[in-house]
């Protein structure tokens, strides 16, 4: 496990690496990821080691948040201030997001067959 560990933190090394080199407004950790995503899909199958990195990563995924959540606390003051705008563009950028999702999903789901129409149901009482 340590291998797949050592495996993740290269590729952020090397987004890192790429994102300075090339002077990039993408984060390192974001090229990184990308690079692990092509290098996943060359290989096809992703090594049970990685598999079993992933999930014990996924299991603690909430910890990462404290570091988030700290941040959060040491700028009371500008939320306390700004607090409007700040809770404005999350409300408007969550609908954004939730309508592009829905328009994709439209678009990229495949569409149900058509059912043929259904008999017109007669009237009982003109017997």
């Amino acid at each position: 496990m340590i291998a797949a560990f050592a495996l993740i933190l290269v590729c952020q090394l090397f987004g890192e690496v790429i994102s300075e080199l090339f002077s990039l407004p993408v984060p390192g950790p974001v090229i990184g990821l990308g690079l692990l995503f092509i290098g996943l899909l060359i290989k096809r199958k992703p090594p049970r080691e990685l598999t079993d990195a992933a999930d014990n990563l996924l299991m603690h995924f909430s910890l990462l948040f404290v570091p988030a959540g700290v941040g959060v606390i040491t700028q009371i003051d500008r939320l306390k201030s700004d607090w409007l705008p700040i809770a404005a563009s999350l409300v408007i950028s969550t609908l954004l997001t939730i309508a592009a999702t829905a328009v994709l999903m439209s678009k990229l789901l495949p569409k149900p067959p058509a059912s043929p129409a259904s008999p017109a149901p007669q009237d009982e009482g003109a017997k």
